[in-house]
């Protein structure tokens, strides 16, 4: 952008061609980084919303992201974790999400460690000192990865972390300036507004980078701004004499519906008034379900599709009060089941959540959420925290921690569930590190396939905790499948994250509030079903538009081909 010119230049590049770079006689893709001022800078959405547009312009586009720190994870086709910022924009570009996308993942444990993943396998836990010590020994594993992608992908867009100005974390960087240098790529640079101080931010963020580092920055992006862009035109001048950057764009605050990534997340702060309750959409919900907040929450984005749900208001709830006109609760996933039922019992949310469950309020556990509705938790090994706990005694189930984790991408049917006695079909992944053998009740659900795998057609399997049916475990799914969760009464529980996704599933699921508040739910949607494939992809439409509308593409594509812009 010219600092007295236009805010944005709009072009049309559909079928544009971008030259890939040849190395080694292959031709590996040309690559853009986006890096922040700081974390929830909005890095993401702009990397997702260029994925879309690129693939909207007919390029083979590819995300990535070196090292994510996040609890928010995803369970690929063939059984790897990677984090779930990746698989939103590889949905956004169109691909299969696969753990070369994100080669690093980190996954707090507590505030001074992390469970380490490596190309979507667990490596170990490690201390933050100790793992800032043995980063550079991952770079043969995020260079692989990346090469990966690049051989086969016309561009790859890269996700900073955090900031490039955090300089005390300088050395041996794999994410943001050092990782530039390693692919030699270009920089995009993306200012927060509606926080305050963007061109503090933006300057800031230069001045403390080397001149080497500085150069890489291509191009500065604004990015949620709400306003007339006009008033900003003095200070993109200014700061363009100032520090010979040009500005790529204004981005507006988006108005998008997508995954977010973690606890940042301002659908976890969102608070609801006292009023009516409403749904997402605004109309009169007719329901209330509450998703309690849990100090290590984590893939809360297995309740996105409820939230969604016409006539169902979601919220995330901490304090026992907040509880109040519940009609379902759900205890999500965490990354410390022990720790976070001692949360629970320390704040009086399970003494609530308990007294409301014996009065009929259906409660639905995911995960260690599952876990923690049994009536033990035994850490043998010191998975967790060691010992063992009593559990909320909510369901006929005991857990045991094991130190392997389990991965795996899973279909089936629910057996609690069913549509006009049709069973509901789910499909989902487990990614969990325990063991949970059910006394009573019933399953959740039936499993059919496990990675793609036919584990019912598949030979017995003779130990009675695996779920799979034989003579010693008559509890197993029918036709040799595996049995997944547990229900006793109003209470459910089950390991499968996503399980709320298929169409099928959230039908179900708005039909049984819908009968425990005696309304009929068509007269909420006006008999159409909601289609989460369909809205995720009329959300990253709208997500490219707006960014196409906002940012000087010309300057973008020029970036990618190496071409000047200042």
């Amino acid at each position: 952008m010219d600092p007295d010119g236009d805010l944005c230049g709009v072009g049309d590049h559909s079928g544009i061609a971008v030259n890939k770079v040849h190395i080694g006689g292959i031709k590996m893709a040309k690559v853009i980084m986006i890096q922040g001022t700081m974390s929830n800078a909005g890095k993401s959405f702009l990397a997702a919303g260029l994925c879309r547009i690129f693939k909207q312009d007919g390029l083979r586009t590819a995300p990535f992201k070196s090292q994510n720190m996040a609890l928010n994870s995803y369970i690929t086709r063939d059984g790897l974790e990677m984090g779930r910022a990746q698989v939103m924009q590889a949905e956004a570009a169109g691909i299969e999400p696969e753990a070369a996308m994100n080669p690093i993942l980190l996954k707090p444990t507590s505030n001074m460690g992390s469970q380490l993943i490596v190309n979507g396998e667990v490596r170990g836990n490690y201390p933050a000192a100790e793992y800032f010590k043995m980063k550079k020994s991952l770079i043969p594993d995020i260079m692989d990865a990346y090469n990966s992608l690049a051989s086969r992908f016309d561009v790859i867009v890269v996700e900073g972390a955090g900031s490039p100005a955090e300089i005390n974390l300088r050395e041996n960087d794999i994410v943001n300036m050092g990782l530039a240098e390693m692919l030699d790529a270009p920089v995009l640079l993306a200012g927060d507004i509606d926080r305050g101080g963007v061109f503090a931010q933006l300057y800031g963020t230069a001045a403390l980078l080397t001149e080497a580092e500085r150069k890489r920055i291509r191009a500065f992006v604004v990015n949620k701004f709400r306003g007339d862009k006009e008033i900003l035109k003095p200070g993109l001048s200014m700061l363009y004499e100032r520090i010979r950057i040009p500005f790529a764009g204004v981005i507006p605050y988006m108005d998008v519906d997508v995954d977010d990534e973690d606890s940042l997340s301002e659908r976890l702060t969102e608070k609801h008034g006292t009023g009516p309750l409403l749904d997402r959409s605004g109309h009169a919900a007719f329901a209330k379900i509450s998703v309690i907040r849990l100090p290590r929450i984590s893939n809360f984005t297995d309740f996105n599709a409820l939230e969604r749900l016409p006539g169902i208001a979601l919220s995330y709830v901490s304090r026992p009060e907040e509880l109040t006109g519940s009609d379902l609760i759900i205890l999500p996933g965490t990354k410390n089941t022990m720790g976070d039922l001692k949360w629970l019992r320390q704040n009086g949310l399970e003494a609530v959540i308990t007294r409301m469950a014996g009065k009929g309020i259906p409660v639905i556990g995911v995960c260690g959420g599952f876990q923690m509705l049994g009536t033990s938790l035994s850490d043998p090994h010191g998975v967790e925290e060691g010992g063992t706990m009593r559990g909320m005694e909510l369901l006929p189930i005991r857990t045991i921690f094991a130190e392997k984790k389990t991965r795996t991408r899973v279909n089936g049917t629910a057996a609690g569930f069913s549509n006009d006695g049709v069973p509901v079909k789910i499909n989902g992944y487990e990614i969990h590190m325990g063991e949970t053998i059910r006394d009573g009740g019933q399953p959740f659900s039936w499993i059919q396939y496990e990675n793609g795998e036919n584990i019912a057609a598949m030979a017995i399997d003779s130990d009675a905790r695996s779920g799979y049916k034989t003579d010693s475990n008559p509890n197993g799914a029918p036709d040799g499948g595996k049995e997944d969760g547990c229900i006793s009464g109003n209470v459910f529980g089950t390991y499968v994250h996503g399980v709320f996704d298929t169409e099928e599933m959230q039908h179900a699921i708005r039909d049984f509030l819908a009968e425990r508040k005696g309304v009929r739910p068509e007269t909420h949607e006006n008999g159409e079903t909601f289609s989460m494939a369909k809205y995720k992809e009329e959300q990253y439409d709208k997500m490219a538009k707006i960014i196409r509308e906002n940012l000087d593409m010309d300057m973008i594509y020029r970036i990618l081909e190496r071409k000047d812009v200042r």
